[in-house]
């Protein structure tokens, strides 16, 4: 199902998004080695610069609505990452995975978190075009979702209690130590897998958890899967380098659970009242705007007692 657009459309974002890829982890991440805050930042750039870019070409060659709604998908997944930041490193802390080997991780983990996203978006597309009702559905699940988040107060992952995580660990062998950037490694003559294997494993499962919240709320600004599928990659292949930049002072942010609750009801009400009445885009765009830039500046003048993240311990 590839929409209004032509095939042409798909094999230019797809030579993009590969060009990138290979130039990210062939060329300039070839070998291990630990990112820094600079690094990080500059990747940032890169990938903010490339899908800004990307954006004015949507603006240009399908008009003004498409572009808000590409820029709007793109922010709303963008904003909705910081929580997956803020697990990983939860992750990285429990498996004390050294700093030069993250990047790996991060990168074949987005890879597979790709496969999962377009075969999430093209099912919810399919489900709300071929059941009007579904829309209900998904609404409901983004306000029940953005309520649940207020009454969080801290996050936490239970590693142990991950059923694939059980499964592997019942099924296969787990060499005790890590191997490198290796995913499997030989010990005592038999190949087994490296803890690096189930920290690749934990990120992929978070990811796909945190994709039943973003793929709804992407839905609620369009059902085009060309729009939502490519502000999706682009705000998530900027993940890995957002998470270098922000792992470190993430803590300052002591009010985003807010604005992201906020975030997910609001296009929870927009996607079950849109039969009745359509928001304009530029609306919801503003609307997350505010919220994302109202729980900054809170965390900045009124901070509350600083919780600060758990260390890696290496």
């Amino acid at each position: 199902m590839l929409g209004v657009h032509s095939i042409w459309e798909w094999a230019a974002f797809a030579a993009i998004i590969g060009f990138m890829l290979v130039l990210d982890l062939g060329v300039f991440h070839k070998k291990s080695h630990k990112v820094s805050i600079k690094e990080s930042l500059a990747w940032t750039a890169i990938w903010i610069t490339l899908s800004l870019m990307f954006n004015a070409w949507i603006f240009h060659s399908m008009g003004e609505q498409k572009g808000l709604e590409f820029l709007s998908g793109y922010v709303i997944e963008k904003s909705l990452s910081v929580d997956n930041i803020f697990v990983i490193s939860l992750i990285f802390s429990y498996f004390r995975v050294p700093p030069q080997y993250q990047h790996r991780v991060l990168f074949w983990g987005v890879l597979g978190a790709l496969v999962f996203r377009i075969i999430f978006i093209f099912a919810g597309v399919a489900l709300i075009q071929k059941f009007n009702w579904m829309i209900y559905v998904f609404g409901g699940f983004l306000v029940i979702t953005g309520l649940k988040m207020l009454r969080e107060e801290e996050k936490t992952i239970e590693i142990e209690a991950n059923p694939l995580i059980r499964f592997i660990k019942k099924f296969a062998k787990i060499s005790p130590n890590f191997d490198g950037e290796k995913f499997r490694t030989i010990l005592n003559g038999k190949k087994v897998f490296t803890p690096l294997f189930l920290v690749l494993v934990m990120i992929e499962t978070t990811d796909i958890i945190f994709a039943v919240d973003s793929i709804p709320a992407v839905l609620a600004i369009t059902s085009d899967p060309y729009i939502v599928f490519t502000s999706n990659v682009f705000a998530i292949l900027g993940l890995r380098s957002l998470y270098f930049a922000l792992n470190g002072v993430m803590e300052m942010f002591e009010y985003i659970n807010y604005a992201l609750a906020g975030i997910l009801v609001f296009v929870g009400v927009k996607m079950i009242i849109s039969p009745w009445f359509h928001m304009p885009t530029i609306i919801s765009v503003g609307v997350i705007f505010t919220l994302l830039l109202a729980s900054i500046l809170a965390s900045i003048y009124f901070p509350k007692k600083n919780k600060k993240l758990p260390k890696p311990q290496i």
